[in-house]
């Protein structure tokens, strides 16, 4: 196939994609909210509450991270630490994970991460959310909070995985000719 037919076809399909995103938009704005619990965190200041993560906001991102064990997670949440104060200027974002605020503070300092972290260690928030696999371990996702009349509200939420919507490295490997190519992440490259 002729490279201007490639990209013509790829076009169309990109233009197909659009269309199912503008879709998947309106069914999440007619979604019933989800109510939650009040959950609290661990942070390296003490403890804290999920209705405070908003910081007066009406919108909350919390990203569920596997912790420091996890490339993939690391990834994410890199990629994330650039895009944070874009989105932190729409709604309040946080990263939780199960690592102890002690681990978390250390890391995310050797990452240069600047987004907030708390830990749900010890807290049911993970399992609750659907964020626990049935071996126990932990899964990777976004779940987003809105608070609504005194309430804390899911309003959406969905997993990670290589090859996602949330992580531009799989798009941009899938503009080579091989694709990722059996190509995982890792803590540190040559």
């Amino acid at each position: 196939m002729k490279y201007a037919q490639a990209n013509k076809r790829l076009g169309a399909y990109r233009e197909k994609i659009a269309a199912i995103r503008a879709r998947m938009r309106d069914i999440q704005a007619k979604a019933e909210a989800e109510p939650v619990q009040d959950y609290n965190f661990a942070t390296p200041a003490g403890r804290t509450r999920l209705s405070d993560l908003f910081g007066g906001r009406r919108d909350l991102f919390v990203i569920h991270n596997m912790g420091a064990s996890c490339p993939y997670c690391t990834m994410w949440a890199d990629g994330f630490n650039g895009v944070c104060h874009h989105l932190a200027d729409r709604a309040a974002f946080v990263v939780s994970s199960p690592d102890p605020p002690a681990a978390q503070k250390k890391f995310a300092k050797s990452r240069g991460w600047r987004f907030p972290m708390v830990s749900h260690r010890g807290t049911s928030f993970a399992q609750d959310m659907g964020y626990r696999s049935e071996s126990g371990g932990y899964l990777p996702g976004i779940s987003v909070f809105q608070k609504k009349g005194g309430r804390i509200l899911r309003v959406s939420d969905t997993g990670f995985s290589p090859g996602d919507d949330f992580c531009a490295v799989w798009h941009i490997f899938d503009l080579l000719r091989e694709g990722a190519d059996d190509w995982s992440p890792k803590f540190k490259y040559r």
